[in-house]
């Protein structure tokens, strides 16, 4: 049937990419491919990675600052 791809065809890719790469790289690679989709469908989708769980009604705590580091001025500070 023309336009779709036979059981051979796919296994002649799969052999030509052993041969290509070797046994111990296509592992990485397929995993490398799959987080990549992941990624981009993320992406797309607008889906973040989800922080970890907060309890109800409790506010994150704020980020440590440097004291050794003066805070920059706000804009009616300078003018």
């Amino acid at each position: 049937m023309p336009g779709w791809i036979s059981p051979w065809e796919i296994a002649l890719v799969l052999v030509a990419a052993l041969l290509l790469f070797g046994g111990k790289r296509l592992p990485e690679m397929g995993k490398s491919l799959g987080t990549g989709m992941r990624e981009f469908k993320n992406a797309i989708t607008g889906k973040d990675e989800e922080p970890a769980a907060q309890p109800p009604g409790e506010l994150p705590a704020p980020p440590a600052q440097d004291p050794t580091v003066a805070p920059l001025p706000r804009e009616h500070d300078t003018v």
